[in-house]
């Protein structure tokens, strides 16, 4: 059947235009082969897909594409990416433009945005011009809602996953590399284990990490339809976390690990915490930290909201001064990456959240040794985003 004429805003797109564009991670989900055309005249909105075309390399020299390959960036290739806010205070913030002019990569992972800050490590970010959103044959926008998962099973079973959560201190504190070693010991353990990392900005390090560590299936909020969870407000991110979990539930997951991205100050951050949801669905916490101070001001602000954490893990745990400042200052043990890792230790964990105990670690343990504890972070570094 012959497609329509296009109206004034829109551009036919030629045969094999989108095949050979760089289609990013966060777009993976969708089906662009949907795409009849371009609509060259609007406000973009969160998770709409774009063609864009790269004008000068900055930042980010290369894109994640949907299969987690880093494809090099040439000025003049034309990328598939979706429109999404970013925060990250080690990189940029980014918010969406509000029309289709020139805008910026923010993350390797496929968003479009407007740089509104950038940390002064970071070199000029990746420009961008957009050809036009992707519409199907309707005229409708293809947005990453379009590629969400099937819905699973309304509400937890009875008996519910051990659920951890992994919450942190501020971003590169250590969360991502403590998540995946306490998945790979509860996998070793012989527990079936999945993942979700709820909260954040689209980039495929963390999941393909999560799984390489054991985790199985791994969830992140690009399966909820969003490219980043910035700026969405809480009722959509308590929609992602309520999704994810229901899904892993239904999956036949016995226990899931959950990863919160950036600190507890963090605005998502901070509203799924303080949320009952969260409290209902999370049986136990690993604060993650880079030093003492940020180690006791998180177990504050986290005890204050009615959660205590069992442990504390992270950056700090390859520096035994570090190590020992933060557990005289917080009262919490240091559970380095070699414990969270080890199947018996994770087993221990599992069965004491599974009886609603109390969690076996307060006899004296050996603080985590150094050099193991940066050899383990150092084989768990997720390229940056």
């Amino acid at each position: 059947m012959p497609l329509p004429a296009p109206n004034a805003s829109q551009t036919l797109l030629g045969p094999g235009r989108l095949e050979r564009a760089n289609r990013a991670y966060t777009t993976r989900h969708v089906d662009v082969g949907a795409a009849r055309a371009l609509l060259t005249e609007a406000a973009p909105r969160v998770g709409d897909l774009v063609l864009a075309s790269v004008d000068l390399i900055g930042q980010h020299t290369r894109i994640e594409q949907r299969d987690g390959r880093r494809a090099t960036l040439f000025p003049g290739d034309e990328v598939v990416v979706a429109y999404g806010d970013r925060y990250a205070p080690d990189q940029f913030e980014g918010t969406i433009p509000a029309d289709l002019g020139p805008c910026e990569l923010v993350a390797a992972g496929g968003v479009a945005s407007k740089v509104q800050a950038a940390h002064g490590k970071m070199s000029d970010a990746t420009t961008l011009t957009p050809v036009g959103l992707l519409v199907d044959e309707a005229g409708l926008r293809l947005n990453l809602r379009h590629g969400v998962l099937p819905p699973g099973p309304k509400g937890m079973p009875r008996n519910r996953p051990v659920t951890v959560a992994v919450v942190g201190a501020s971003m590169n504190a250590g969360k991502t590399a403590t998540a995946a070693h306490l998945a790979r010991g509860l996998r070793q353990a012989g527990v079936r284990v999945g993942a979700a990392k709820v909260t954040g900005t689209g980039v495929g390090g963390d999941v393909w990490l999560l799984l390489d560590a054991g985790a199985f299936p791994v969830y992140d909020f690009t399966f909820a339809g969003l490219p980043s969870t910035y700026r969405v407000g809480v009722e959509e991110v308590l929609r992602v976390f309520t999704e994810l979990t229901d899904r892993l539930a239904g999956d036949g997951c016995e226990a899931i690990v959950i990863e919160v991205a950036d600190g507890v100050y963090q605005q998502e951050t901070a509203a799924l915490l303080r949320s009952a949801l969260f409290a209902d669905r999370v049986d136990a916490l690993l604060f993650a930290a880079s030093d003492a101070l940020g180690a006791r001001a998180g177990s504050d602000w986290l005890q204050r909201h009615g959660m205590t954490p069992v442990a504390l893990s992270g950056v700090l745990s390859s520096s035994p001064l570090a190590t020992r400042e933060a557990e005289a200052a917080t009262g919490l043990q240091v559970w380095g990456l070699e414990r969270l890792g080890a199947a018996d230790e994770a087993r221990a964990l599992y069965e004491d959240l599974l009886r609603d105990g109390p969690v076996r670690g307060a006899q004296d343990l050996p603080d985590p040794d150094p050099a193991v504890e940066l050899d383990l972070a150092h084989a768990t570094l997720t390229q940056a985003v």
